[in-house]
């Protein structure tokens, strides 16, 4: 992790990257405040630093991009809150609805080598709990072709590549019905309100609002 970031740059970092991971509109400084719970005049000097330090680009009340250097640190950021996250399910028995807020505290505060030794204790793994990738060490990031399960045809079969960790409860639903990352599945009907699909060999529904969790493959 480079030198100097403070853990608010770096959470400002991490979620104006977490914006665009899995779509390509950039994040505007009011959707910034609205997912940090700040209001919009904090985000408005927060981005004057972070605009200073190189890290992002930003016209007045335009949207928010990173520049390289700041995307290189968003990464540095991301890496270790999915690492503490895989670590905390693998070997300290986390249940993965339950691992989101730890790692918010313990990403600012674990160390370079200790970060290294869990990595590699772990077997480098390429992704965390949630499906979502795990930058390396170098800031790459592995990528497939996806839609959302709320979007997805009927007859559409796909992998789950990714759930969104940001509802515990739908985590816990998902558990309970054996859906996961790496888990296969074939949607049988679509209709306005919910989505019937086959998984880990039983079929069921899912509303909308919960299949928008889920990215599959495409």
């Amino acid at each position: 992790m480079p030198p100097t970031t403070s853990p608010a740059i770096e959470d400002y970092l991490k979620t104006v990257y977490a914006h665009t991971e899995w779509q390509p509109d950039p994040i505007t400084p009011k959707a910034l405040a609205d997912k940090l719970g700040v209001a919009p005049s904090s985000v408005t000097e927060m981005v004057k630093k972070m605009a200073a330090q190189g890290l992002v680009a930003h016209v007045p009340y335009g949207p928010l991009r990173l520049t390289d250097a700041g995307r290189e640190r968003a990464l540095a950021v991301v890496r270790r809150h999915r690492l503490i996250e895989t670590w905390l399910v693998a070997e300290m028995g986390y249940g993965w609805d339950e691992v989101h807020d730890e790692a918010e505290v313990l990403e600012h505060t674990v160390s370079d080598r200790l970060l290294e030794a869990i990595d590699v204790r772990l077997g480098r793994p390429a992704r965390d709990p949630h499906g979502d990738a795990i930058p390396s060490a170098s800031g790459d990031v592995a990528s497939e072709p996806f839609v959302l399960l709320s979007e997805a045809p009927a007859a559409h079969v796909g992998r789950v590549i990714r759930i969104s960790d940001r509802d515990p409860a739908v985590l816990r639903e998902l558990e309970r019905r054996g859906i996961r990352p790496g888990v296969e599945i074939e949607v049988t009907d679509v209709e306005s309100e919910r989505v019937t699909l086959q998984a880990s060999g039983e079929a069921g529904a899912l509303t909308r609002e919960t299949a928008a969790a889920i990215w599959v493959t495409a």
